[in-house]
């Protein structure tokens, strides 16, 4: 399920758009299923990754096995990483495969580099990772590690710039907005779906989203207990 359902979402939004003579859009504008699939690349990994890391690593602290490993010399940074990598994997070959059925299979087109459409989506599958694992520190059941979801996932979709854009939000939404990582990798997949040539936005977004990663992983290694309340 984590390799199959994005794909598969995407597959049946590349249906639902399929007559696109019927949809209307402006001459020489994207078409409506490129603009959906774009968005749907950089939400899709961040959001499955976000609840599969949670509430994974909230079954593995209840079960008692993260309490089990860290009575050894190991430490918690180690922990992370180690779970980190596993999860990145996963989210890496997740990304990889939605990104090969949308361009090869589907028809997906952008002005820009798929190889770049390929690095940010994988890069928010891992933000998604190193959320999951922070957040999943201060669950203490399963429930509330998917109680989270609405708190940490659903301000970053509505004011990354999906439903409004962001120039046009009030000014105290564009400052949090500002402060979102999934506002700068939605911003980073249009800049590579309207320009053929690698902008300077893309490079400090994609930079930014990296060290969104970056700083969740480490703030999740900080916050690991070493017991299970």
């Amino acid at each position: 399920m984590i390799l199959l359902v994005p794909s598969l979402i995407i597959t049946l939004i590349y249906f639902m758009f399929d007559d696109v003579s019927g949809t209307p859009h402006r001459p020489g504008a994207p078409s409506p299923f490129n603009n959906a699939c774009l968005i749907m690349l950089g939400v899709f990994p961040l959001i499955v990754m976000f609840l599969i890391t949670s509430i994974t690593m909230q079954r593995e602290r209840v079960s008692g096995t993260l309490e089990r490993i860290l009575t050894t010399p190991l430490r918690r940074l180690d922990l992370l990483a180690a779970y980190g990598t596993a999860f990145s994997i996963a989210a890496a070959a997740q990304a990889t495969l939605a990104c090969v059925v949308s361009f090869w299979l589907l028809g997906f087109d952008t002005a820009g580099s798929p190889a770049w459409v390929f690095a940010i989506a994988i890069v928010n599958a891992v933000l998604g990772v190193g959320l999951g694992l922070l957040c999943s520190a201060f669950a203490r059941t399963e429930f509330q590690a998917v109680q989270f979801m609405p708190l940490v996932i659903a301000p970053q979709l509505l004011l990354c710039g999906i439903i409004v854009p962001r120039a046009a939000l009030p000014e105290w939404l564009q400052w949090i907005s500002n402060a979102l990582p999934a506002s700068y990798a939605l911003e980073a997949l249009q800049e590579v779906g309207a320009h053929p040539a690698l902008t300077s936005v893309t490079v400090r977004d994609f930079a930014v989203v990296v060290g969104f990663a970056v700083l969740a992983m480490a703030l999740a290694a900080a916050t690991l207990r070493r017991r299970t309340p």
